[in-house]
């Protein structure tokens, strides 16, 4: 791991501190962007629906791992199996949804089965709700002008 990596890292593991998370830690939208780009071992995972990705957006190279399924929002019983096959458990796997709610969950079961570097994008792919009930505008992933793209 290079020095700029181990500093978000560090980041992360501060925030996991300060907020007694169940996993390694938590990174702005632009934190993670920049660990990704450090740290060619680090692997976003987005976990939302595939309507979310095919009408919302994505991240370009983001992995998909549905931790809820459309249109019930039961758990995907196959999470932990899906991510094995897309994320190392010594590597920085870094989780986004819409919210950073869903990927916040994500992070912890990941770190439970035994991913040693589970970590949440904080504001997820949209951020919050504004106060005129909207997403997109306080937050988030898109609203920080990190790529994405729109099927």
């Amino acid at each position: 791991m290079n020095d700029e990596a181990a500093r978000i890292m560090a980041q992360a593991q501060t925030r996991k501190n300060e907020n007694d998370l169940p996993y390694a830690g938590a990174l702005t939208p632009k934190e993670s962007a920049a660990l990704l780009a450090a740290d060619t071992n680090a692997r976003l995972v987005d976990v939302r629906t595939a309507p979310e990705l095919s009408y919302v957006g994505r991240v370009p190279g983001a992995a998909a791992v549905e931790w809820q399924s459309w249109p019930d929002m039961s758990i995907n019983a196959n999470f932990l199996e899906e991510l094995e096959k897309v994320a190392d458990k010594e590597s920085p796997v870094l989780f986004l949804c819409r919210s950073g709610v869903r990927s916040h969950h994500a992070a912890a079961v990941a770190a439970q089965a035994g991913w040693r570097a589970a970590i949440n994008v904080l504001e997820g792919f949209e951020g919050g709700i504004n106060e005129d009930g909207k997403r997109g505008f306080s937050g988030g992933w898109r609203f920080h002008g990190l790529p994405w793209q729109q099927s």
